[in-house]
This record gives structure tokens, sequence and C-alpha cells, in this order.
């Protein structure tokens, strides 16, 4: 179950990367469970990562190496989280870099690793160690699909997005992919995404520009609130074009920001759309609030409501679920009687209440669509902020209720 077709545009080739996935046996015997990415020697890597206090052994080993030395790659698991494990998680993480390392001939500390699946379970080294010479034999400059589809868990569908803009005389290009279907908001990232680019990015410009990114697309998105314990984002860029960024005019270097900001929020809003039992893709857009901080509060307060959620499942115009969320998202000295609510082009609040226009079969309307986008003013400042999120099905329920069975 999923909102729309999903991304279906042509996918462009990064210099500088080989993907390759193969079918591992983690968990399912046969589902592509295993990712490897090389990067070619020059390339820049950032990261970001859970907020999780309780983060999995892969984040801490990924976070050290990281830091270390300049990533050559990354492997990635899936079926299989390697959280809550312990020591010997922290040890299983450090075996599958050894074994990449091995091959690659290079330090165990330019592999970084990430898992994403069922939390509390070993970690089946024995399967990815067997694996990883035959991933290495595959390894392609045009295995995108392949690579998309081995991060998934109870994602139904690949979210791979890719761009090209034309600087300084190259087309430069941009391809990422992410995974994530519940458990989500992330506080930092999404639950796996990676972006590519042969632009050359220095790693000061590298780093600012993930941290802005990740905040205006995957730190805007929530499914169920929850944040996972293997979150990680990664920009990485090669440097192949020969174009560097920090020496392009402001035009330019805000064209190509534009470009990695496309990707990023593509790639957050194909997670949102295909959320666990999703039937809707909703955005909440509020306006006029006094900072940032309080109008993510209540866009937050709404898209987290279960009550919300189960009504907009329902097309169930219950506009009085969203007038309650955002009173009570702890915004101070909120003036409820100059709030505005519409959903869609329906008004359906004002001044506090319902809206003379207003009637039941216009908000009944307007609910049944499958993208809803409910728009919240506060009328006390200048602020703006967007939140995108889903709705709250029986199918939710189930994929969660089974996941381990």
């Amino acid at each position: 179950m999923a909102v729309g077709s999903g991304w279906s545009k042509e996918v462009h080739d990064v210099a500088g990367v080989r993907l390759a996935a193969v079918k591992s046996g983690i968990r399912y015997p046969d589902r592509f469970d295993l990712v490897l990415v090389e990067l070619s020697e020059q390339t820049k890597v950032a990261g970001i990562f859970t907020q999780n206090a309780f983060c999995a052994a892969p984040v801490t080993v990924a976070k050290a190496h990281l830091l270390s030395e300049n990533p050559r790659y990354f492997l990635i698991n899936s079926g299989n989280a390697n959280a809550g494990t312990g020591d010997e998680g922290h040890n299983d993480a450090l075996a599958c870099c050894q074994a990449v390392a091995n091959i690659g001939k290079i330090s165990t500390q330019r592999v970084l690793p990430f898992s994403t699946g069922v939390i509390g379970e070993k970690l089946p080294v024995d399967k990815i160690e067997t694996a990883v010479p035959k991933v290495f034999g595959l390894l392609n400059k045009s295995n995108w699909s392949d690579a998309a589809l081995g991060i998934l868990t109870t994602d139904t569908r690949t979210k791979l997005i890719s761009t090209k803009v034309y600087l300084d005389g190259n087309w430069l290009t941009i391809t990422g992919f992410a995974k994530g279907a519940g458990m989500i908001r992330p506080d930092m990232a999404t639950m796996l995404s990676y972006i590519f680019t042969d632009a050359y990015m220095d790693e000061i410009f590298l780093n600012q520009a993930l941290q802005q990114l990740a905040s205006e697309s995957f730190n805007r998105i929530t499914v169920d609130g929850d944040t996972s314990t293997n979150d990680a984002s990664m920009l990485a860029a090669t440097g192949a074009s020969g174009v560097n960024i920090s020496a392009l005019n402001e035009k330019e270097q805000s064209e190509f920001f534009e470009s990695l900001k496309f990707v990023f929020q593509r790639l957050a809003i194909e997670l949102i759309k295909d959320a666990e039992g999703a039937t809707k893709f909703i955005t909440i857009q509020v306006d006029q609030g006094r900072t940032q901080e309080e109008c993510l509060k209540v866009a937050y307060s709404v898209a987290e409501s279960p009550l919300v959620k189960t009504a907009l499942f329902a097309s169930d115009p219950n506009w009085g679920r969203i007038l309650a969320a955002v009173g009570r998202a702890g915004v101070k000295d909120l003036d409820l009687d100059v709030v505005e609510i519409s959903i869609g082009d329906a008004q359906i609040v004002s001044n506090g209440k319902v809206d003379k226009t207003y009637t039941e079969a216009i908000g009944k309307a307007v609910m049944e669509k499958e993208e809803i986008t409910i728009s919240i003013v506060l009328k006390r400042g200048d602020y703006t902020e967007v939140v995108w999120t889903s709705d709250l099905s029986y199918e939710y329920i189930r994929v969660n209720a089974e996941y381990r069975t």
C-alpha cells in the first residue's frame, strides 16, 4: 500500500561511484539484502546519524570510522539492525568491515557499515562474509536499482531520485536512494539515505550542506513519531566532474544547492508516500508563527496525532481534532481566537471557530483526496514551516504487529 506510483524518471550514473547488491539470506532466502557502494579515492563524505541514545552498533562504528579516515566503501545490510547487541554487535560490525577491507586492500576504518531491520538479534556475520566477494565482483556504475532495492525492509517500493544541473560548462549529476516506511521521526535524517554527486565539495561545505538539507527534508517528515536506532544520512561528493562548488559564483552555487535540495526533499516525500499502511500523503503547513520552533511544534502536534491521522484515513473531516492538536502543541500565549485552518481549498476554521462557508460535504470532499494539505495560520509572526506525514490505517497496525513473524 502506497500513495501514487513513485519516481519513474531516468536515473543518472555518478562518476566515481560503483554499486552492487546480492541475496545473502540475512533474513529471507530470495531477497536483495546486502549492498556495497564503492567510492573513488578522492571522494569526500559527510554523514549524520540518529539522535536516539540507544543507537545501533553500526552507527557507532560508522561515526568513528568517518572521523578516522576518508571512506572508500559503504556496506549496507537489511533484515537485521544489529541494535541492542552489545559488544558482540560492535565486533560483528567491525568483522563485516574487515571482510570488505581485505578484498579492497584498504584499512578497516575506510569501510562504513550500515544495518536496518529487526532489533535485538545477532547479525549473521558468516552470511555477510560469504557474500562479500560476490558483491565485490558485481560492482558496476549502473546498479542503482539493485542497491535501492537491497536496503528495503517494510517498504513496498524503492526510493531512487536523480537529477542533473548544468554549471560552469559541465553537467553535474546528483543521484540518491533511501529507505524507511515506519519508525520515522528522524531528528537528523531518515532510516537510511545515500546521496551522491560528481561535484567537488570540500569537507566544510559538504558538512554544512548536509546539515541544512537534512533539516529541510528528512527532518520534516514523520510517520509515527518514533526515532530509529539506526538512522543515517550520507552525502558523498566524488569530484569527478572537476567542478568545485566553492569556486562557483553565488548564482551557480544556489542552482547547485537547489538541485541537491530537490533530491533530498523528493526522497523524503517518497518515504512518506510509502509509509507503512499509507493511503494518503499529508502536508502540514503552519504560517505566521512567531518562531521556527513554534511552527514545528504545531506541525508535529497535528502530524503525529493518532486522532487526526485516523480521521484522515477515514476521510472524516473532524476538524475539532486538528484544532485540539494545535492547542496542545505547547505554544506560549497562543490566541486560538485568531487561528485559521483549511484543508485543501476548503476553509474549515476562521477566528478559532467553524467558518461560515464550511459544510460537512465540503470537508468530506477534500478529505477523500489522496494528497491533502492542512494549512494552519497562527497570525502571530512571519515564520512558516512544513512537515510531511501519512494517515494511520489498519494496515499500519498489521505490518507492525506481524513485523517479526
